[in-house]
Formats: structure tokens, C-alpha cells, sequence
């Protein structure tokens, strides 16, 4: 019980922390303006949008699951890290199993998003004759799965990639199949993430 509270404390008081970093910002920027120093109200602005974007990836990584397949996730390796800007943003990273047997990644404004829209657009080109890559639809999203072997141990692993508006989650899983991989994708609250994310 102790350690649960402690637990607590800590949580609140990170929060409050952000919090007082987010209106401290918003602050400088309002003086900055009122005295006509836009560089310095960008800045100020830019860095209360990188303290937005860390609290919203940790509440994002609430709604990442803990396990994956039968591998912890690994509470040490949780990263967040927000920007802001074209081509920056929100990115939650979150492993699991010792031997890092796979990873969740949600990037927001993610360069790979217009590549894997293309793919997802032209069927042909989406699904290999190889069956290496495909075409899946996970909670509505279209996506693309992606067979790896790993030729020193022999195991198959899996890359799916969904994309959601200008958000991309990424699921990598080595040694499982693909209902598996695609099973723990649908028990994600994709449409939460992606509202959360934009």
C-alpha cells in the first residue's frame, strides 16, 4: 500500500511539474508578445507545444499494453519526446521482453506516413507475390503487415505498420505469427490513440 501511494505521489507531482513548465511558457510568450519579441514568443510557444506533446505520450503509453505476446513490457525503456514544427512531433516508444522481443511505436507527423500511403493505395504493389507483405485491415485502418526472417535463429517476426490520419503506429514482434501480431493490434484503442495523437 505504501508503495502504491508513493507511487501516486510521484505521478501527481510529475504532473504538476509539467504543468507549472506548460504555463510558465505560455507566460514568457504572452510578456514576449506584449513587448514585440516574436522570436522569443516562438520559442516560448514552441516549447509549451514540446510539454504538451510529453504529456499527451504519456497518457498515450496508458493505453499501450503491457504485454506483447507473452514478453513485459519494459517500464524503464517507456520514451516520450514531443517537438514542434513541419517535420517534428510526438513520439511514444514503448519495448518489451528482455531480449527486446518487440516494440510499439506512435509517431505523430511521421515522414513514412505519404510512403506507406502509397503502398496502401495501389493493391499490387501492397500485397508481394512473396507473401512477405500485405495489405490488412485492423479496427477499419488499412495497414501493412510485413514478414521478416531472421536467418541466424530461424524465428519469423513481424512488422505491421497502421497508419491513422498523420499518425503512424508501428507493432514489431519477433517470433509470433501473423493472427497473433494482428490480435494484439485489435486490442489497442487505435481511434483513442489517433485522437489523442493529432
Amino acid at each position: 500500500m505504501k508503495t502504491i501511494s508513493t507511487f501516486i505521489i510521484l505521478i501527481a507531482c510529475t504532473m504538476t511539474t509539467i504543468a507549472q513548465d506548460f504555463d510558465k511558457n505560455i507566460s514568457s510568450a504572452k510578456s514576449a508578445y506584449s513587448s514585440g519579441n516574436l522570436e522569443s514568443t516562438r520559442f516560448a510557444l514552441q516549447q509549451a507545444l514540446h510539454e504538451l506533446d510529453i504529456a499527451i505520450g504519456k497518457e498515450i503509453l496508458k493505453q499501450l499494453p503491457t504485454k506483447l505476446g507473452a514478453a513485459s513490457y519494459n517500464e524503464k525503456d517507456d520514451n516520450v519526446t514531443g517537438g514542434s514544427g513541419v517535420a517534428s512531433g510526438l513520439f511514444v516508444h514503448r519495448s518489451y521482453g528482455e531480449q527486446d522481443n518487440g516494440s510499439i511505436d506512435v509517431i505523430n507527423n511521421s515522414p513514412l506516413i505519404s510512403s506507406i500511403n502509397a503502398i496502401l493505395s495501389i493493391p499490387f504493389i501492397g500485397n508481394s507475390g512473396d507473401g512477405t507483405q500485405k495489405i490488412v485491415k485492423i479496427q477499419g485502418y488499412k495497414s501493412v503487415l510485413n514478414k521478416n526472417e531472421n536467418e541466424t535463429t530461424g524465428k519469423t517476426g513481424y512488422t505491421l505498420q497502421i497508419p491513422m490520419n498523420n499518425t503512424l503506429l508501428t507493432i514489431e514482434m519477433g517470433d509470433t505469427n501473423e493472427n497473433e501480431i494482428q490480435s494484439l493490434a485489435n486490442t489497442i484503442p487505435l481511434s483513442k490513440i489517433a485522437t489523442m495523437a493529432q
